[in-house]
């Protein structure tokens, strides 16, 4: 009788602490952290030992950063003025960002599913696609003047080649078993976009998108070289011609920051559009 009881016991699943939740969660972050953290600490051990003395220390750059956002320390042309900058580089950014990716995703499942319109557009975009963003810089200030309209078609350039070519791939891969699949079901036709192509491209559009996006804040600093009065690009090359280090390292800082923020959004953006898909996480 009493064995009978032990066999039918339920048996009680270990619960977690909450210390074991917090470290769990808390683990991957700490991890995350250990790099940038050794890079600071050979930046200071560095320019401790006088290794170099054009690079400020570690403390002097965080100093800086602070009369940078919010002033108080330095109060220059720079105090207080993050905010400015990174809003005047932000609508650039996503300005771009947002141009290229609504021409360059139809353009892309468009040249990835008909065969004409990739034979007519694909073999001038790949001869136009190794042109440098840099080499585009005199045209532009031709074409748009100085001013914010050439960085924002030098951004449009960066972010619109890799979200394209994600895109055609994409559609190219599609799997044919998935068509074969869809109209056994009764999907055929222009249905089979939509409810075929599309879903199963969407993983690499998103991938072109985060790459689209990272090259839009790498391309911001050559945007912000025709003569932008404000944006971190600008922040950057004030800070070369005045001999001062530490703002080109505040500026770069910030860009870095913006960048991976950006990118988190669009991760989430994209876990969410592929919820379905238990493959594909950010």
């Amino acid at each position: 009788m009493a064995e009978a009881m032990i066999a039918t016991a339920p048996a009680v699943a270990p619960t977690r602490s909450a210390g074991q939740r917090l470290a769990k969660r808390l683990g991957p972050i700490a991890l995350s952290l250990v790099v940038p953290l050794l890079l600071l600490l050979g930046w200071h051990l560095a320019v401790k030992a006088g290794m170099t003395r054009l690079i400020p220390s570690p403390a002097e750059v965080a100093e800086y950063m602070v009369d940078f956002a919010v002033g108080g320390i330095w109060d220059d042309a720079f105090s207080a003025t993050l905010h400015l900058h990174l809003l005047a580089s932000a609508s650039r950014v996503y300005g771009g960002f947002l141009l290229a990716a609504a021409v360059a995703v139809p353009l892309g499942l468009l040249i990835g599913r008909i065969t004409l319109v990739r034979q007519l557009l694909d073999p001038f975009l790949q001869l136009m696609r190794p042109i440098p963003v840099t080499a585009w810089l005199p045209l532009s200030m031709i074409l748009f003047g100085l001013g914010p309209k050439s960085a924002f078609f030098l951004v449009f350039l960066g972010a619109f080649y890799p979200i394209l070519l994600n895109t055609i791939f994409g559609v190219k891969n599609v799997e044919p078993r998935l068509f074969e699949a869809a109209s056994m079901l009764g999907c055929r036709g222009n249905a089979q976009f939509f409810r075929v192509v599309l879903p199963a491209a969407l993983p690499s559009i998103f991938t072109g998108l985060r790459l689209g996006l990272g090259l839009a804040w790498f391309v911001i600093v050559v945007g912000e070289m025709t003569g932008v009065p404000q944006g971190l690009g600008a922040v950057i090359m004030d800070g070369r011609t005045l001999s001062r280090t530490e703002l080109v390292i505040c500026g770069m800082i910030v860009i870095g920051i913006a960048g991976f923020v950006s990118d988190r959004i669009v991760v989430m953006l994209m876990n969410r559009a592929l919820r379905w898909s238990p493959m594909h996480r950010g």
